[in-house]
């Protein structure tokens, strides 16, 4: 297996790749990848190089440009709009959710947020997500916004959103259609549309918050019959749609 790293556009001139600092002690002491030893390098939005590394320690020479496996061309985006759970518990849904091929991660205050997140919380999630995108192969790294209360994300992540979009807002203690019968329904082979869920907090969403969820055209949904953590609820949604996506591809 060749490891990959992402690189930003302004570390390749031509066919060099001027490494960071963090990124040679990655290859050369982490991976002990030598002189003549190749690696791909990604930008983090779809373009990805086949690299050598070269006698100078922070220089690598690109090679060949990859293209981007089927995959890659044929996913709709996915987006998942979070409540922040307590503690760091937010870096496993950032992790896991870039695995599963998440596009963009929206975190948010809901009304039972407990959580007020620091403003250095931002960068590491972006890191963590682009770790994670590396150890699973994902040409492209998630998006990932400001944290910002979940009426004003509703509002201002409208414009991006369009009408073929199906959305979902997960509920628990409802009796609501589960996630997955409704992706069954919902979802065409012939045109992949996009998905964005919605995941509450410990204690879930009030009854406001859905009644508002609902009003910018989410579907109640459930998903199943027991309680989940919020990190849990967060895996499960999107392991749900990743599959349901993959039968049809």
């Amino acid at each position: 297996m060749v490891q990959r790293i992402t690189i930003q556009r302004d570390q390749q001139q031509a066919t060099v790749l001027h490494l960071q600092t963090d990124q040679v002690h990655y290859l050369r002491r982490v991976l002990r990848l030598c002189e003549g030893d190749r690696f791909i390098a990604q930008d983090g939005q779809g373009q990805q190089w086949m690299a050598i590394l070269t006698a100078i320690p922070d220089q690598a020479r690109v090679i060949e440009r990859l293209g981007l496996p089927d995959t890659a061309r044929s996913l709709a985006p996915l987006r998942v709009i979070a409540a922040l759970p307590k503690g760091n518990s937010f870096d496993a849904v950032v992790r896991q959710a870039t695995e599963l091929g998440v596009t963009h991660i929206y975190p948010v205050i809901s009304d039972r947020t407990l959580l007020k997140p620091s403003r250095n919380k931002l960068a590491r999630w972006r890191r963590i997500s682009q770790e994670a995108s590396e150890q699973s192969e994902r040409v492209s790294v998630p998006e990932i916004f400001e944290p910002t209360a979940v009426r004003q994300c509703m509002a201002q992540s409208e414009a991006q959103l369009d009408w073929s979009e199906l959305r979902y807002i997960c509920v628990a203690r409802r009796h609501s259609p589960h996630l997955l019968s409704k992706l069954q329904q919902d979802l065409s082979k012939e045109d992949p549309q996009a998905v964005t869920l919605m995941i509450g907090p410990e204690g879930g969403w009030t009854s406001d918050e859905i009644t508002d969820a609902n009003m910018r055209r989410y579907e109640v949904v459930a998903l199943g019959s027991v309680i989940l953590r919020s990190v849990t609820a967060s895996i499960t949604a999107l392991s749900l749609v990743a599959a349901a996506r993959e039968l049809l591809i």
